[in-house]
């Protein structure tokens, strides 16, 4: 468990129980008020209605701002890896860090703009944190590859990359089933037209969404030799 705060350890660790923590409680207390089927809801199902939507919201803008902040500080990592033994052009780094970030804003305009209430700014919210938080983790398995084995053992590089295989190949039927459902609901009956493909897009959701944090708990031990220090400088001179 002390691994776990080694270093900046603690950022990663907080991020992958944080999210998950929020994808669970939701869906508990969505099941158990009633809101929502127990078999394969969306995640954004569980995080529509009162109280479970303000435990979703409020848990996943907090999950948004860490995993920017895992992603700034990872990028500054490979900034400092490639600097000491060049493996990669910094502009390779630069574009993933972006492709992040607006990745995180997608997550934060899920958690605020519910399903039902304004179904078309959540849905782009959603497709921004699925595509480019894939994209993020298969950029991210190629600099691990580049920077193995000095910076990434042979085994990390070959776990990242599955799981970003895993994530790619998920989110494509993911998107296009959803997009062949004809109307937004949370209570589905398994003899409506549309019903196998919410099954299809549900499962793959989820399979990208934990995808997402089982990628981030592999960047524990690297963050487990940075430290961090503040600087305060003040100028009198005014």
């Amino acid at each position: 468990m002390l691994c776990f705060f080694r270093g900046m350890a603690f950022v990663p660790f907080l991020l992958v129980t944080w999210s998950s923590a929020a994808f669970i409680i939701s869906y508990v207390v969505a099941v158990l008020s009633r809101h929502v089927s127990p078999f394969l809801p969306y995640i954004s199902d569980t995080g529509t209605t009162p109280p479970e939507s303000g435990i979703f919201g409020f848990m996943i803008n907090f999950s948004a701002f860490l995993g920017a902040a895992t992603m700034y500080m990872r990028y500054k990592i490979v900034e400092k890896q490639n600097e000491t033994c060049s493996f990669g052009t910094p502009v390779f780094n630069l574009v993933s860090l972006v492709l992040g970030f607006v990745g995180c804003v997608g997550m934060g305009i899920v958690a605020n703009f519910q399903e039902l209430a304004m179904p078309v700014v959540h849905d782009a919210g959603a497709l921004l944190a699925f595509i480019c938080g894939v994209v993020y983790t298969f950029l991210q398995s190629v600099i691990s590859y580049k920077s193995c084995p000095q910076w990434n053992s042979h085994t990390t590089c070959h776990v990242r990359m599955v799981i970003s295989a895993v994530s790619c190949v998920a989110v494509i039927p993911m998107i296009a089933c959803a997009s062949l459902i004809s109307i937004t609901k949370l209570e589905w009956n398994p003899n409506e037209k549309d019903y196998v493909f919410h099954v299809v897009s549900a499962i793959c959701e989820w399979i990208v969404a934990f995808g997402f944090i089982f990628y981030f708990l592999t960047f524990i031990q690297d963050f487990q030799s940075v430290t961090l220090r503040i600087s305060t400088e003040i100028n009198d001179d005014f």
